[in-house]
């Protein structure tokens, strides 16, 4: 909402939003740009007579402002609705999909057709660091989307993505994900079948053949192209030669060897993607390199914050298990043989709940020393519901890890700080804020 925000101001309109919460990268951004962003909702942000209300999916009915939007009958829609009717018409739309890795391969697939100058309108869901915004509209032919499967608005339950218009779907992965508005993982799937049905004709499905999950969306694809990306045989697009190593990744494509400066296998899977998407698009390989070559990635993607007395905090926006395990598994290899902290935040949706609280024990296990904060908005929960944090450490005590649930971010920030040691990798898990835990440690340590 934010990055389309700043983009619909260098379109020429008057932009103003509300929001109960707002926390950087987002926040600061906004500011740089001078947009005004009042604090909370209220019946008067709407004073200034709006030729149109944008309405985001955390929005219910109740919201004051959503009440008087419809009592007074202002003109409103959602925000995938907005670039569909606005923005999307006659475009080809390139739309990224799946429960991980959605945002670094749409920022690394824009920014192959960015370097080599194609100059593509996008939405991103975060900020890559070689673009500097998550949003932008040009004249261009292309529009590379991130595409969300998460609901559309309180007044449209279908998933985001429905409304974007594919002409080249990929689709990464696919989990249980989203408790609180899918009930189990065929109604996922379900949504996900319904978005590669607008697929047309000339376009392309490119799907994560490896994952079992997908088995049956490859199956429905018959009236336009389908082909698979991954490490097994069967896939048409298939990595081999693979090369993990600090910073950087390797591997081959057909007759091709691409190097991506991104972290762990996971991250090979996302380029592999990229290229796959990238050919068909009619880049050629060199075009393909040049721009990996130079892809910064993005905010709180496996972020380095900053170092203090040798250790060094690292931000990661994950919150799924899934996301979790393979973050750890790329930060060892880009700190290798350095002890590992992993701080987390059960914030999300879906990890407040307790649907993943054996799978949480097995991703945080990957770490060293394991540190769990308080569940957030637990009172909104059933109590049969809501994670166990006193459990879930107690599980990872048994098998051997370092753990401790500490509810609040001043205790978090006092016991890391008083068993860090010169070298180790502190990696915070949250999607959201955090209580600006990351300055808070890098400060303890610093004076300490």
């Amino acid at each position: 909402m934010a990055s389309v925000a700043v983009a619909m101001q260098e379109r020429g309109f008057a932009v103003s939003g509300s929001d109960q919460n707002v926390y950087p990268p987002m926040s600061t951004f906004l500011a740089s740009r001078g947009i005004e962003v009042m604090a909370g909702y209220s019946e008067s942000n709407l004073s200034s007579g709006p030729d149109l209300v944008v309405i985001g999916n955390a929005i219910s009915r109740g919201n004051p402002e959503a009440e008087a939007v419809l009592e007074r009958k202002l003109r409103y829609c959602s925000l995938p609705e907005l670039l569909r009717d606005f923005f999307l018409h006659g475009r080809r739309s390139l739309v990224v999909t799946g429960t991980h890795g959605k945002t670094t391969t749409t920022s690394l697939l824009t920014w192959v057709f960015e370097h080599n100058g194609r100059n593509p309108s996008f939405l991103i869901g975060g900020i890559p660091e070689n673009l500097g915004q998550g949003a932008r509209f040009t004249d261009s032919e292309w529009f590379i989307l991130e595409g969300d499967e998460y609901d559309t608005a309180f007044f449209d339950k279908r998933s985001k993505f429905v409304h974007y218009r594919p002409e080249v779907a990929i689709v990464n992965n696919l989990e249980m994900d989203h408790a609180d508005i899918f009930e189990n993982l065929a109604s996922i799937q379900r949504s996900f079948s319904h978005f590669i049905r607008l697929i047309p004709r000339n376009g392309l499905l490119l799907a994560n053949g490896d994952d079992p999950n997908l088995a049956g969306l490859l199956a429905e694809a018959r009236h336009y192209p389908a082909k698979r990306f991954g490490f097994g045989e069967h896939n048409e697009f298939r990595a081999t030669s693979i090369q993990l190593d600090g910073d950087a990744s390797r591997f081959n494509l057909a007759a091709a060897e691409f190097r991506v400066p991104l972290a762990g296998e996971f991250n090979v899977r996302n380029a592999l993607a990229v290229a796959a998407c990238a050919r068909h698009c009619g880049f050629n390989d060199s075009q393909i390199q040049a721009a990996f070559d130079t892809f910064r990635n993005v905010k709180r993607r496996m972020e380095v914050r900053g170092e203090a007395g040798g250790v060094t905090v690292v931000d990661d926006f994950g919150h799924h298990p899934t996301a979790i395990r393979e973050t750890v598994r790329a930060l060892r290899v880009r700190f290798r043989g350095r002890r590992l902290w992993a701080v987390f935040e059960p914030r999300s949706n879906t990890t407040r709940r307790n649907l993943f609280q054996t799978e949480l024990v097995d991703a945080l296990e990957c770490a060293d020393e394991v540190v769990v904060a308080e569940v957030a908005r637990l009172e909104q929960l059933p109590v049969d519901q809501r994670l166990n944090p006193e459990r879930l450490i107690a599980d990872l005590k048994l098998r051997g890890r370092d753990a401790a649930y500490l509810p609040t971010v001043e205790a978090i920030v006092d016991h890391v700080a008083s068993k860090v040691r010169a070298g180790d990798v502190v990696c915070v898990f949250s999607n959201g804020g955090f209580g600006g835990i990351h300055q808070k440690l890098l400060q303890k340590m610093g004076t300490g």
